[in-house]
């Protein structure tokens, strides 16, 4: 937390107020100019092996307390200090107390025993009520004391920090004036300055997350007390005299696209299956929206899973790439292919064309297309490394930051991917897993002709690719995703949308499949996984075009 600011008190400190009853008693003990000598019957720190198991009495711990109280509040720092079984530490913290407060005033009022003590073992326990003129302000606050005997009937204050403010620490300390402009009540925005995240239920999390480990930004600072810790830093205001204003940490998210977002992951066609989506502004890489459900966390930003047919983005860059290939070159589509001993086969409605080519195997998601010019050109010698490279190099994948502290789970394609994995990496299965976040920004690439790492926070540094993708890459890759959207596995959702560029996926997990889209138009990126989708358009597809048409 931020250190607390201490005001200073021009001048010396003005007379204590004493109220009759106390101020009465100290001068009976002969303390008007004393100047900390201890009033008769002091305890003079009372030896802990000489305590009586039975406590004082009440007028006895009373007639102590009041003793003690009217050399505190008369500033006989010393002579209250004698009044309990610690003197030394007492008096050090008497003064802290009165230095940390710039205390003008102080009196007490209503002491009154209230019998045995059940936090002190053999004392009776007196309260009182403080009212103290602090920098700032006047503070009242209920106060107490354990009152200790001797075998001999020597009465003392057991001193702990607690005689100043009830449950202040021994490395504790109070301080009055300017309060720290609290890094917990710092808001966390979206970009327009003003909503707050924590009324977004998929971002509380990530609010929360913000502001503890953000740095808040303007802000003014209220007036009041507040408990520090030994190095000065706030640890809780007890008393606020003036509100300050809330110092504010600002996000990349847009309010309005995250409200749509909100609503898509609850859509009614998804039938309350678990979903994440992600949206990002292409140029910036400024992350716009992050929605989820579902009773495992944040599957927006952490949902690990084999992203199916959307990694045929990277496997075709791959194949422009490191093979030279086109979109059309030959990419012949078969019911079914075996590669290293594994079987593959499409969808369903997925219709064999030997003269297939690259584009059009994408447009209608053939596997078999992917998985047999995949391994033919990007497989040598047992090598199965392109995929994985081809993702680093050109689409950034890695370890990301997106600010803010806040927890993103990693993609993964292996680079040494051994057997069936070695083919199924191609159309996004075996080992390959993804989240939402990342097939985004795979969008983005594609779109804004490089890598701009996603972040959360502006100003966050972003981590970069080790080479843009190339013009020419990224037309076909744009061309081919254009004709997803018009006339392929996208268009029951996109079909009809502006400058939109898509693909669908459908990722096999044990019993079921999850269904996946990611998706541009001229504005922004988007992804979306639904966990028991049928198929990537029948399920993620409808959560993108409710982000594409902002409704």
């Amino acid at each position: 937390m931020n250190k607390v600011v201490k005001i200073s008190v021009a001048g010396a400190c003005a007379a204590l107020l004493v109220t009759g009853g106390i101020g009465a008693y100290n001068i009976v003990h002969g303390l008007a100019g004393g100047g900390g000598e201890a009033p008769s019957g002091a305890g003079h720190g009372l030896d802990p092996a000489a305590v009586s198991s039975a406590p004082p009495s009440d007028d006895d711990a009373v007639r102590l307390t009041r003793a003690f109280l009217a050399s505190w509040s008369a500033r006989h720092l010393g002579g209250a200090a004698s009044d309990t079984d610690a003197p030394d530490t007492a008096e050090r913290a008497l003064r802290e107390y009165a230095d940390g407060l710039h205390l003008k005033k102080l009196a007490f009022d209503r002491v009154a025993s209230v019998g045995a003590s059940t936090a002190t073992p053999g004392a009776t326990k007196v309260t009182f009520v403080v009212t103290a003129q602090v920098a700032g302000g006047t503070w009242t606050y209920p106060g107490a004391v354990a009152v200790l005997r001797s075998a001999g009937g020597q009465t003392a204050v057991h001193w702990n920090n607690s005689v100043l403010y009830p449950g202040l620490g021994e490395d504790q300390s109070l301080t009055a004036g300017a309060l720290p402009v609290d890094r917990s009540s710092a808001r966390v925005v979206a970009s327009d300055g003003r909503t707050d995240l924590s009324t977004f239920p998929s971002l509380r999390e990530i609010a929360t997350t913000i502001r503890r480990e953000a740095t808040p930004e303007g802000g003014s600072a209220g007036t009041g007390v507040a408990v520090v810790d030994a190095d000065g830093n706030g640890v809780e205001t007890v008393e606020t005299f003036s509100k300050g204003r809330p110092a504010t940490i600002r996000t990349t998210i847009d309010a309005r696209l995250q409200k749509v977002a909100e609503s898509a992951v609850t859509d009614g066609h998804l039938e309350e299956k678990a979903a994440g989506t992600v949206a990002l502004d292409w140029r910036t890489g400024h992350i716009l929206a992050v929605a989820h459900t579902g009773a495992d966390g944040d599957i927006a930003v952490n949902g690990i899973k084999s992203p199916g047919s959307t990694m045929k983005i990277v496997t075709s860059a791959a194949l422009f790439d490191r093979a030279g290939l086109t979109p059309d070159s030959p990419a012949p589509c078969t019911d079914s292919l075996t590669a290293n001993s594994q079987s593959f086969h499409n969808d369903s409605d997925v219709r064999a064309d030997p003269g297939s080519t690259i584009a059009e195997a994408f447009t209608v998601s053939c596997n078999t297309s992917f998985i047999k010019d995949g391994f033919h050109y990007l497989v040598h010698d047992g090598d199965a490394s392109a995929l994985h490279d081809e993702a680093v190099d050109v689409f950034g994948m890695g370890s990301w930051s997106i600010g803010g502290g806040v927890a993103t789970t990693d993609p993964s394609i292996p680079p040494d991917a051994q057997g069936g994995d070695q083919a199924a990496q191609f159309i996004g299965q075996g080992k390959v897993t993804a989240t939402p976040l990342f097939m985004a920004s795979v969008a983005a690439t594609v779109r804004g002709t490089g890598f701009r790492q996603p972040v959360i926070l502006p100003g966050q540094r972003q981590a970069t690719a080790p080479r843009p993708i190339s013009a020419r890459t990224a037309g076909y890759l744009r061309s081919m995703m254009r004709e997803v959207a018009t006339r392929g596995t996208a268009a029951p959702r996109l079909g009809g949308l502006a400058g939109v560029g898509a693909k669908t996926g459908t990722a096999e997990e044990g019993d079921h499949t999850n269904g996946w889209l990611t998706a541009y138009d001229s504005r922004i990126s988007v992804a979306a996984l639904v966990e028991g989708g049928r198929s990537g358009v029948d399920s993620a597809g409808y959560v993108v075009r409710r982000l594409l048409t902002g409704s």
